[in-house]
């Protein structure tokens, strides 16, 4: 089952801190074979040679196009907009995707001159927050060179979980394996799954047993095929990279259905009659700081095509499929549900 996410990606640019990733460029060439052409750097990445001719330069960044329309690979140049030259290269960062093991390996070098600037601890969760929260993936993994303390550092630093030690070639030192440490970060291990409701501590007199309670509406939106429309949580919010339902917080003063009309125009531009939504189940799961309650609706009327308003991706997907798209706990429940009433 291939998830598509319907988004083109060859001309992404990130902004992580002071630090912007952009597409690498040809012009690029020049700056990176001085920076990277460097025994310190070199050394500690797995497939790069020393010395490191500067055709190979051209060519990698020339190959890194051709990966990213393709889906297989992201990668960026780190440019510092403060700096004199905005736009000049300090090092680059990228991620390999496996589709078939839903993880990405993430890689990175800075250049020597711009050390000890939390260069690396800055992009490198930058990156690892975008691809989760973009590509069909669950975990971001990254091997380290065991002598590599600098890095192992801004892994441990940034939430990453060391998972245990390997062998790797490094084309560099030469002929045989060397041994590295292996790492791998989740939305969990990054605080991406903390939907960040109820997070305040309890209120005075208020006990754990008695946390906080939210109600959520939720809907399942049937189109004539039989599919059903899902909404992917866009970066910068909370459980990003998740599918879920449309649907939303019910304000105070609201009811489940008013809110379900308000969020559907909000969220999708969709205009929704109260009749058109019929009260399907409910939802009660713990999340540990706080409760969740969700009425959950099925809808297969309403007016104008769904649009996302606020940057998540689209997925209209068949009941039998619903699986395959990783999604909060609270909505889990409602697979076989649904799987049965379609």
């Amino acid at each position: 089952m291939t998830i598509d996410l319907g988004t083109d990606r060859t001309d992404a640019a990130l902004q992580a801190g002071p630090y912007r990733l952009r597409t690498l460029l040809p012009s690029d060439a020049g700056t990176m074979h001085r920076l990277v052409n460097d025994w310190s750097v070199i050394r500690m990445l797995s497939r790069v040679p020393f010395p490191y001719p500067r055709g190979l330069t051209d060519d990698w960044i020339a190959s890194t196009q051709d990966l990213s329309r393709r889906g297989a690979a992201y990668h960026f140049a780190i440019t510092h907009p403060e700096s004199d030259d905005p736009d000049s290269l300090m090092g680059c960062i990228g991620v390999q995707v496996n589709a078939a093991a839903r993880s990405a390996t993430v890689g990175y070098w800075v250049g020597r001159p711009y050390w000890n600037r939390k260069v690396a601890s800055t992009t490198v969760e930058r990156i690892a927050r975008w691809a989760l929260a973009t590509l069909p993936i669950e975990r971001v993994a990254a091997a380290v060179a065991h002598d590599n303390p600098a890095s192992i550092a801004v892994l441990r630093r940034i939430g990453f979980r060391e998972t245990g030690s390997g062998r790797q070639a490094f084309v560099s030192r030469g002929t045989g394996d060397h041994p590295v440490l292996l790492f791998e970060a989740t939305r969990a291990d990054l605080a991406m799954d903390d939907p960040g409701v109820g997070s305040a501590p309890l209120p005075a007199g208020r006990t754990p047993e008695q946390k906080r309670v939210i109600l959520v509406a939720a809907v399942a939106l049937v189109d004539t095929d039989g599919r059903i429309l899902l909404a992917r949580r866009p970066e910068g919010k909370p459980m990003a990279g998740l599918w879920e339902f449309p649907g939303g917080k019910v304000e105070t003063g609201e009811t489940p259905e008013a809110a379900l009309i308000r969020e559907l125009d909000e969220e999708l531009g969709l205009d929704v009659a109260r009749s058109c939504l019929a009260p399907y189940t409910f939802v009660s799961h713990d999340y540990g700081h706080f409760h969740l309650l969700m009425p959950v609706y099925v809808c297969r009327r309403w007016k104008n095509v769904p649009h996302p308003r606020e940057g998540q991706t689209l997925a209209w997907v068949r009941a039998d499929d619903l699986s395959h798209y990783p999604m909060p706990e609270a909505d889990l429940p409602l697979i076989p549900l649904l799987r049965d009433l379609l």
